[in-house]
């Protein structure tokens, strides 16, 4: 079953259009396929220094099973990485060695804010924590919670699979200032239909 270019339907103008929208298909389903690889292999890099730290590991665990979206390859060095989880409370001596970690991390990259804490500085409004990470990096999507239960996590990361599944892979200058999605946390339903 071959392709004939003898007859050009009434739509094209040219055998050339005809060539260009075939090529933009194939690249199209090319772009889509490196999407849907990125969306399901993402290794994240766990930065927690407080108790969403443990929701973090209980994410990671048997009962919630992280892996189930390909993310469960925690890695601890940044530039294996690309997606940053920044889990709890930072101080303001620590800020510089998260920045670090960001800028030691290869494109494309993306962040999550989990918690209260790392988004807002939650209870500890003093000089020492800073006031929410996005002051100092881009962050694509927070977790609310005090800490976050492992289900809002989940939804964190599906929320960073949606957007490499949608808008493609960009690099952090693009992006500027992050995407500030914020996570809903999910709803328990019961059998008989109450929440």
């Amino acid at each position: 079953m071959g392709l004939a270019l003898d007859t050009i339907p009434s739509y094209q103008s040219s055998k050339e259009e005809f060539l260009y929208t075939r090529l933009d298909y194939l690249m199209d389903l090319i772009h889509k396929g490196i999407n849907w690889s990125r969306k399901n292999s993402l290794w994240p890099l766990p930065f927690a220094t407080a108790c969403c730290g443990i929701e973090l590991m209980a994410t990671g665990a048997s009962r919630y099973d992280i892996a189930r979206f390909g993310a469960e390859a925690m890695r601890f060095t940044p530039r294996q990485c690309d997606l940053l989880i920044c889990a709890g409370r930072v101080a303001i001596k620590n800020m510089p060695v998260l920045q670090r970690i960001y800028m030691q991390m290869a494109e494309p990259k993306w962040v999550i804010s989990m918690g209260a804490c790392a988004s807002t500085g939650g209870v500890f409004d003093t000089y020492a924590v800073v006031q929410g990470i996005d002051q100092f990096l881009p962050v694509d999507v927070y977790v609310p919670g005090c800490p976050p239960r492992p289900e809002t996590l989940l939804e964190g990361v599906m929320a960073i699979q949606r957007i490499v599944e949608a808008d493609g892979v960009k690099a952090s200058e693009q992006r500027g200032r992050g995407l500030g999605l914020t996570i809903q946390a999910p709803i328990k339903v019961n059998v008989d239909g109450s929440t």
